[in-house]
């Protein structure tokens, strides 16, 4: 199995990239969003996915482990293969992706590229519930996170509901629509006000 590939960047097509290491040429199936980052004749290192069939060994690329992580839990969902699942990491960054979940919103998965409103739908009902033990994994300790990736103020305001009572699921959510609602930059007690007032309603 072939987890990492580090080389140099041979050549950049529209959905692979082809990477020199030590003289061999590995092609590397890749989201717009990591292509986009590639130039020939750079140093590269991405994260990868070997998939082996009987007829093709294919391997894909991301910048990240999460977008990997993100790719297999993609195929876990019916009609969904390795092709959509890069359309889907191409339209939206993981946090995009996070943040569509958590709050149902199926018109955001829909903008990648040949998802329909009934594969979109399907997407979001079947992640909902596998996707937020996921996106904990490597943000460690005790404190408790939302169901998208927090940072800074998002990430204590999901503490403080949690202390409060409210379930990891349910502050997440809050947080996510009061940060929506409030904008990037939000101070933490308004965050929290937001996202208790929305609870209330």
């Amino acid at each position: 199995m072939i987890g990492k590939l580090t080389g140099i960047v041979d050549h950049v097509a529209e959905d692979h990239v082809l990477i020199d290491v030590s003289g061999v040429g590995y092609l590397v199936h890749c989201p717009s969003s990591t292509l986009s980052k590639l130039t020939v004749g750079a140093h590269v290192s991405l994260t990868t996915e070997m998939r082996l069939t009987d007829e093709t060994i294919k391997l894909y690329g991301f910048f990240t482990a999460d977008e990997r992580e993100w790719f297999r839990l993609l195929q876990t969902v019916q009609n969904v293969g390795a092709r959509v699942a890069l359309n889907v990491l191409s339209a939206l960054s993981p946090r995009d992706l996070e943040k569509a979940l958590a709050l149902g919103d199926k018109s955001m998965i829909g903008r990648a590229q040949g998802i329909g409103p009934k594969l979109a739908l399907r997407i979001v009902t079947e992640l909902k519930d596998k996707a937020p033990s996921m996106m904990l994994r490597g943000h460690g300790g005790e404190t408790a996170l939302a169901a998208f990736t927090p940072r800074g103020p998002e990430a204590d305001a999901v503490a403080a509901l949690v202390k409060l009572g409210y379930s990891q699921g349910t502050a997440a959510e809050a947080v996510v629509r009061a940060s929506r609602e409030l904008g990037e930059g939000a101070a933490l007690d308004t965050l929290i006000r937001e996202a208790l007032r929305a609870m209330g309603r």
